[in-house]
C-alpha cells in the first residue's frame, strides 16, 4: 500500500504525472482520518507543499465519492489568497491537481478584467480562488453565489491579517453557508489567527508537523558585514559569486527597487522588478521572465513578492534588512524549496549589525557571519566554473577536429585557451572592489556581540585625524546643506566611511570638507571625472586649508568670476551707522569707517515726509493728536 491509495485515482494519477514519488510532511498530515469532513488551523511554511495539501484535503468533500465533477455551476469551494500572484500560483496548481476530474477553476483577483471575471462565474466553477477585496466585490454584485459552498480554504491567513484584510474575511465567511468546511493554512499561529479560527470554525484539527517547527535545514544563511557605502557593491558581488539560475533582491521600498534595477541593468545584469506600482500585466511578464531564463534576477518589495514561487530560485538577498522575523522566514523561504538547496544573504551595513543579530535570534537562526566576496574571491570563482565546465568532458567530434588543428597552428593552444577565457568572462560584470572593514565573529560570552564594547563602556577616542585634504562644495548654508544627509551621501558615492571624513566647515554658499589623504585617490575616481555629487553639488581638491575669510586657494567654480570678491560669506561687510537711522527724515549719512553709500538713494536731495492727518481736510491743517474712540 503506498501513500496514494488514499487518495482519489484521478488526483493520484495528476500527481504521479507531476512527478511526485512521496508527499510532503504537511501533505500527509491533511490526508489523516481525523481530519475527514472537519475543519483545520494547519501551520505550514511557504515552500512546505501547502498549495497541494489543501487540495488534497478538498478532494473528498468536493468530489464525494465522485470521480469527476458534475457540469459547473455555482462554486463548490472557496480558496482565499492575500495578493494577486499568489492567488493565480493557487489557481495553476489546483488546475493540474484536478485536471483528470474535469474540474474548473475561476480566478476573482484585483487589477485584472472585472467583468471577464464575472462572465467565467456565470458560466460556472467549480473552485473559485481569489484576493479578499475583489472577492467582496463580486457577493456584493451578486455575482459570486456562495449558496452551494462546500468548504473556504484561506491561505496565508496571517499575512492576509497583516495586510488589513481582517473586515473582509469576516464578511466572506459570514457570507458562506454555516455548514461548510473552514481550512487555515498559516506561517504562524499568533494570537489574531487563533481569535479569527475561534469564531468561524468547528471543532477545528490542530496540524503542525515537525518540519514546520524548525527553520529550513534547506537553506543556507550568510550574513554578510559592510560598509554602509559598499552596500550595492556587496550585492553585485554576491549575485556574481553564486551566479543563481534565479535570484530575489528584497527592498524596503519602491524607490530602492526602481534604482537598484536601474543601477543593476547599467552593469548587464538581465534583471526585473516587482513593486506595488506596477501593474498585473507587468508583474506577470516580469515573473514569466524569470521563469523561461530572459532574466536571472528579481528586485522586488515584500508586498509585491508575497506568494513568488519560482522554480529553481537559488538565491535570495535582503539589500534592506527585513522589519520582523516573520518577514525575514517568508524571504528566505522563497528558495530552498521541495528539497533544493538555497542561499538567504543579508546585507548588513555595520551600524545596522546589532538589529540584525536581533532580527535573526528572534527568528531562532544561527547564521555564517562573514564578509561579502572580494573582487579576486569573485575572480577565482569564475575561474573554478570554467575548469568545472562540461564541455572539456565531451569528446571532440569529427567534425570538429580539422578547424581545431587549425586553430592550434594558428594561434597555438596557449592564445587559444587564452581567448576561451575571454570570452567566458565576456557576459558577465565586472566585480567590485570592496573597501576593508572590521571582521566579526559572534561570541558566545559577549551574547553574540562579538568584539563591540558593552552598553555603557566609553568608545576609544577617535584622536588626531593626521595627514588630510580639504575639498570644496559648492553648496552652502542657503542651500540647506545638513551633515546628517551631506556624510552618508559622501560615504556612499565617494565609497568611503565616516572614519575618513575630518571636519567640516559650513559656509553660506560653500562647504569645506577634510578627507584622510590615504583616501583621496578612491574619493576622486569614486565620485567621477565630472567630480559632481547628488543634488548638483560640484566638488574641487583645494591645495591647502581653505580661506574660512570669503575665499579659498583652490581654483573657482565654473561659473564664478576669478577676482569678483565672494559677498555672499562670512566675511561679508556689514553697514554701520554712527547713530540709529531716524526714519523721520533726518539726514544721516554712512559712517566713514564704511564705504556704504549714504542712506538716500540720492544724496544732496532733502527727503520730505508726506503730512499725515487723522481726518480728511486741508493740507497743510494742524496735526491734531489721534484720539481713540473706544475712549
Amino acid at each position: 500500500m503506498t501513500e496514494f491509495d488514499s487518495i482519489a485515482p484521478a488526483i493520484a494519477q495528476a500527481l504521479t504525472k507531476r512527478g511526485y514519488s512521496e508527499l510532503t510532511p504537511v501533505q500527509k498530515a491533511v490526508l489523516g482520518a481525523e481530519l475527514e469532513g472537519r475543519d483545520a488551523l494547519v501551520s505550514a511554511q511557504t515552500g512546505s507543499g501547502k498549495t497541494v495539501a489543501f487540495g488534497l484535503a478538498l478532494a473528498s468533500t468536493l468530489l464525494d465519492g465522485r470521480e469527476r465533477f458534475a457540469q459547473a455551476g455555482a462554486p463548490l469551494a472557496l480558496a482565499v489568497a492575500p495578493t494577486r500572484e499568489l492567488a493565480l500560483q493557487v489557481k495553476r496548481e489546483l488546475e493540474w491537481l484536478y485536471e483528470l476530474t474535469g474540474a474548473t477553476v475561476a480566478s476573482c483577483v484585483g487589477g485584472m478584467d472585472m467583468r471577464s471575471e464575472r462572465r467565467a462565474l456565470e458560466r460556472g466553477a467549480h473552485i473559485v480562488v481569489g484576493t479578499p477585496g475583489r472577492l467582496c466585490d463580486h457577493i456584493r454584485r451578486n455575482a459570486l453565489d456562495m449558496s452551494a459552498l462546500k468548504a473556504v480554504v484561506l491561505d496565508e491567513a496571517d499575512e492576509m491579517l497583516d495586510l488589513g484584510f481582517r473586515e473582509d474575511l469576516e464578511f466572506i465567511l459570514e457570507e458562506a453557508p454555516a455548514e461548510r468546511r473552514t481550512l487555515m493554512f498559516s506561517a504562524t499561529v499568533p494570537r489574531s489567527i487563533a481569535n479569527l479560527a475561534k469564531s468561524y470554525q468547528r471543532d477545528a484539527v490542530r496540524i503542525s508537523t515537525q518540519a514546520e517547527q524548525k527553520q529550513h535545514l534547506d537553506i543556507e544563511y550568510r550574513a554578510l558585514t559592510v560598509a554602509p557605502a559598499d552596500r550595492e557593491n556587496a550585492i553585485i558581488n554576491v549575485l556574481r559569486f553564486y551566479e543563481a539560475r534565479n535570484a530575489l533582491v528584497f527592498c524596503s521600498t519602491r524607490a530602492a527597487v526602481n534604482h537598484l534595477t536601474a543601477r543593476f541593468n547599467n552593469r548587464g545584469f538581465s534583471v526585473v522588478a516587482m513593486s506595488g506600482e506596477l501593474s498585473q500585466n507587468e508583474r506577470t511578464h516580469a515573473l514569466q521572465a524569470m521563469r523561461d531564463g530572459r532574466a536571472r534576477v528579481c528586485i522586488a518589495t515584500d508586498v509585491a513578492a508575497r506568494g513568488i514561487d519560482l522554480p529553481g530560485l537559488e538565491l535570495v538577498i535582503h539589500a534592506d534588512l527585513p522589519t520582523n522575523p516573520e518577514t525575514l522566514l517568508h524571504r528566505s523561504g522563497r528558495t530552498g524549496r521541495a528539497g533544493r538547496k538555497g542561499v538567504s544573504a543579508l546585507i548588513v551595513p555595520n551600524s545596522a549589525r546589532r538589529k540584525a543579530e536581533r532580527l535573526l535570534r528572534d527568528a531562532n537562526i544561527t547564521p555564517t557571519w562573514a564578509k561579502p566576496p572580494s573582487a579576486d574571491e569573485v575572480t577565482r570563482r569564475d575561474d573554478e566554473r570554467i575548469l568545472a565546465d562540461p564541455a572539456f568532458e565531451e569528446a571532440i567530434r569529427e567534425e570538429e577536429q580539422e578547424f581545431v588543428r587549425e586553430l592550434l597552428e594558428k594561434h597555438g593552444a596557449e592564445q587559444v585557451a587564452a581567448a576561451f577565457v575571454r570570452l567566458s568572462r565576456a557576459g558577465r560584470s565586472a566585480p567590485e572592489d570592496l573597501m576593508d572593514t572590521p571582521s566579526f565573529t559572534p561570541s558566545a560570552d559577549r551574547g553574540d556581540r562579538g568584539d563591540r564594547p558593552e552598553r555603557g563602556e566609553p568608545r576609544a577616542p577617535r584622536g588626531d585625524f593626521g595627514d588630510s585634504v580639504w575639498f570644496s562644495l559648492s553648496a552652502g548654508r542657503k542651500q540647506n546643506v545638513e551633515p546628517r544627509w551631506l556624510i552618508p551621501m559622501l560615504c556612499r558615492i565617494g565609497r568611503i566611511t565616516k572614519q575618513e571624513i575630518g571636519a567640516i566647515k559650513m559656509q553660506a554658499e560653500e562647504t569645506y570638507v577634510e578627507i584622510a589623504r590615504d583616501w583621496v585617490d578612491r574619493f576622486v575616481e569614486a565620485i567621477g571625472p565630472k567630480l559632481a555629487l547628488e543634488k548638483g553639488i560640484q566638488v574641487r581638491q583645494l591645495d591647502g586649508m581653505p580661506d574660512l575669510s570669503g575665499g579659498s586657494r583652490g581654483a573657482p567654480f565654473a561659473g564664478k568670476k576669478a577676482g569678483k570678491p565672494d559677498w555672499k560669506g562670512e566675511g561679508k561687510p556689514k553697514r554701520k551707522f554712527d547713530a540709529k537711522p531716524d526714519f523721520a527724515g533726518a539726514d544721516h549719512r554712512a559712517s566713514e569707517k564704511t564705504d556704504a553709500k549714504p542712506w538716500s538713494k540720492k544724496p544732496g536731495k532733502p527727503k520730505f515726509e508726506k503730512p499725515k492727518f487723522d481726518k480728511p481736510g486741508a493740507e497743510g491743517a494742524k496735526r491734531k493728536p489721534f484720539k481713540n474712540k473706544a475712549n
